[in-house]
């Protein structure tokens, strides 16, 4: 490839790539449920930067691309909703989506406190449902997204603390 590819917080100037590569990431998710209305694919581009202004949200690079991302917020009860994990398909296989999520996992523990990580993927996306398993992540339940599709829920422990933290 020649280039590393790099993680790191995204700025309000990577929101439209973002916008673009999720677009791009979840058609193959859309094709297996037959539903193209699926949140990813609908979000706005100023639903996108408003998640990045607020959000934790981190951007693999490759140069100037961003070829990966995901989000993640911390909610009342105190577990981190991760989501729209996403990276480009010609780059999938290759450890980015697993560096983005614990980048995610990491920051959302240590920078806001969340005691837990929560996580849906839809109850066929076999390659999302193995990646979260390999890292840690049980199912905790089921439920069905605005879109309609079943999702699977799942869950881990946030480490009790910073030294508990492998990357």
């Amino acid at each position: 490839m020649g280039m590393s590819v790099t993680i790191s917080v995204a700025t309000e100037q990577d929101a439209e790539q973002i916008f673009r590569l999720q677009y791009l990431c979840f058609q193959s998710e859309a094709a297996l449920y037959g539903n193209y209305r699926i949140d990813p694919l609908v979000q706005t581009l100023d639903s996108v930067r408003a998640e990045v202004a607020s959000d934790c949200v981190f951007v693999a690079r490759l140069g100037e691309e961003v070829v990966g991302s995901v989000r993640g917020s911390v909610t009342e009860d105190g577990a981190a909703s991760i989501g729209k994990l996403c990276v480009h398909p010609r780059l999938q296989g290759h450890g980015i989506g697993a560096r983005l999520l614990r980048a995610a996992e990491s920051a959302l523990a240590e920078e806001r406190g969340a005691k837990k990580f929560r996580l849906s993927a839809g109850h066929r996306s076999e390659v999302s449902l193995r990646l979260y398993r390999r890292l840690g992540y049980e199912a905790a339940g089921t439920s069905q997204g605005a879109d309609g599709v079943p999702m699977v829920v799942l869950e881990k422990q946030a480490p009790a603390s910073t030294y508990a933290t492998t990357a």
